[in-house]
Protein backbone atom coordinates (compact mmCIF):
# COMPACT_ATOMS: atom_id res chain seq x y z
CA UNK A 1 0.00 0.00 0.00
CA UNK A 2 1.25 3.41 -0.76
CA UNK A 3 2.35 5.86 1.53
CA UNK A 4 0.23 9.21 2.07
CA UNK A 5 3.26 11.20 1.08
CA UNK A 6 3.93 8.98 -2.31
CA UNK A 7 0.07 9.04 -2.80
CA UNK A 8 0.58 12.76 -3.26
CA UNK A 9 3.84 12.73 -5.20
CA UNK A 10 1.83 9.86 -7.80
CA UNK A 11 -0.88 12.37 -8.00
CA UNK A 12 1.33 15.13 -8.93
CA UNK A 13 3.81 13.51 -11.51
CA UNK A 14 0.17 12.37 -12.96
CA UNK A 15 -1.80 15.84 -12.92
CA UNK A 16 1.38 17.62 -14.52
CA UNK A 17 2.11 14.88 -16.90
CA UNK A 18 -1.61 15.64 -18.45
CA UNK A 19 -0.89 19.52 -18.42
CA UNK A 20 1.94 18.56 -20.57
CA UNK A 21 0.08 15.87 -22.97
CA UNK A 22 -2.80 19.16 -23.12
CA UNK A 23 0.34 21.95 -23.75
CA UNK A 24 1.83 19.63 -26.52
CA UNK A 25 -1.50 18.35 -28.14
CA UNK A 26 -3.49 21.58 -27.52
CA UNK A 27 -7.41 20.72 -28.41
CA UNK A 28 -10.54 19.26 -27.11
CA UNK A 29 -10.99 16.07 -28.80
CA UNK A 30 -9.63 13.55 -26.58
CA UNK A 31 -10.27 12.79 -22.66
CA UNK A 32 -7.41 11.42 -21.03
CA UNK A 33 -8.17 10.18 -17.61
CA UNK A 34 -6.41 8.63 -15.10
CA UNK A 35 -8.80 8.14 -12.45
CA UNK A 36 -8.62 8.88 -9.34
CA UNK A 37 -5.56 12.16 -10.06
CA UNK A 38 -6.99 13.63 -13.29
CA UNK A 39 -8.33 14.23 -16.25
CA UNK A 40 -7.51 16.21 -19.54
CA UNK A 41 -8.75 17.22 -22.92
CA UNK A 42 -6.53 17.30 -25.57
CA UNK A 43 -5.30 16.63 -29.49
CA UNK A 44 -7.19 18.97 -31.67
CA UNK A 45 -10.08 17.94 -33.70
CA UNK A 46 -14.10 17.93 -33.25
CA UNK A 47 -14.93 19.57 -29.86
CA UNK A 48 -17.42 17.24 -27.84
CA UNK A 49 -19.75 19.99 -25.47
CA UNK A 50 -22.24 17.48 -23.43
CA UNK A 51 -21.96 13.87 -22.26
CA UNK A 52 -19.37 11.64 -22.91
CA UNK A 53 -16.75 12.28 -25.26
CA UNK A 54 -16.71 10.26 -27.75
CA UNK A 55 -12.81 9.49 -27.52
CA UNK A 56 -11.57 8.70 -24.48
CA UNK A 57 -7.97 6.99 -23.38
CA UNK A 58 -8.33 6.14 -19.49
CA UNK A 59 -5.20 4.32 -17.44
CA UNK A 60 -4.70 4.03 -14.06
CA UNK A 61 -1.67 6.64 -12.47
CA UNK A 62 1.17 3.97 -12.95
CA UNK A 63 0.41 2.88 -16.23
CA UNK A 64 0.51 6.27 -16.90
CA UNK A 65 3.51 6.99 -15.80
CA UNK A 66 4.87 4.27 -17.05
CA UNK A 67 3.72 5.70 -21.09
CA UNK A 68 4.81 9.25 -20.60
CA UNK A 69 8.46 8.59 -19.39
CA UNK A 70 8.39 5.65 -21.73
CA UNK A 71 8.47 2.40 -19.97
CA UNK A 72 5.99 0.71 -21.47
CA UNK A 73 4.59 0.97 -25.11
CA UNK A 74 0.96 1.82 -26.28
CA UNK A 75 0.72 -1.20 -27.68
CA UNK A 76 1.65 -2.92 -25.01
CA UNK A 77 -0.64 -0.99 -22.60
CA UNK A 78 -3.75 -1.52 -24.53
CA UNK A 79 -2.74 -4.98 -25.48
CA UNK A 80 -3.06 -5.63 -21.53
CA UNK A 81 -5.85 -3.98 -21.09
CA UNK A 82 -3.77 -1.65 -18.94
CA UNK A 83 -5.59 1.43 -21.22
CA UNK A 84 -9.00 1.71 -22.48
CA UNK A 85 -8.90 3.91 -25.64
CA UNK A 86 -12.52 4.34 -27.20
CA UNK A 87 -13.11 6.10 -30.65
CA UNK A 88 -11.36 6.66 -33.19
CA UNK A 89 -8.85 9.32 -32.34
CA UNK A 90 -8.25 8.14 -29.10
CA UNK A 91 -4.55 6.69 -29.79
CA UNK A 92 -2.62 8.93 -28.97
CA UNK A 93 0.71 6.54 -29.25
CA UNK A 94 2.52 9.40 -31.49
CA UNK A 95 2.21 11.66 -28.28
CA UNK A 96 4.21 9.33 -26.07
CA UNK A 97 6.51 9.32 -24.37
CA UNK A 98 6.37 12.97 -23.53
CA UNK A 99 9.85 13.78 -24.40
CA UNK A 100 9.16 12.48 -28.34
CA UNK A 101 6.72 15.58 -28.27
CA UNK A 102 9.18 17.58 -26.50
CA UNK A 103 11.42 16.42 -29.55
CA UNK A 104 9.33 16.97 -32.32
CA UNK A 105 8.31 20.51 -30.96
CA UNK A 106 12.14 21.58 -30.75
CA UNK A 107 12.19 20.49 -34.39
CA UNK A 108 14.96 18.20 -33.61
CA UNK A 109 16.01 14.91 -33.16
CA UNK A 110 17.51 15.15 -29.67
CA UNK A 111 16.84 16.98 -26.36
CA UNK A 112 14.90 20.76 -26.71
CA UNK A 113 16.72 23.81 -26.44
CA UNK A 114 17.35 25.03 -22.94
CA UNK A 115 15.26 28.36 -22.00
CA UNK A 116 16.65 31.61 -22.03
CA UNK A 117 16.73 33.54 -19.16
CA UNK A 118 17.40 36.89 -18.70
CA UNK A 119 18.46 38.94 -15.95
Amino acid sequence: MLGEAERRDVTTAVRYTLEELADHAPGNSVEVRVPPSGAVQAVAGPRHTRGTPPNVVETDPDTWLALVTGAVTWADAVADGRVRASGERSDISHLLPLTAVRRAASGAGGEPEPPVVSG
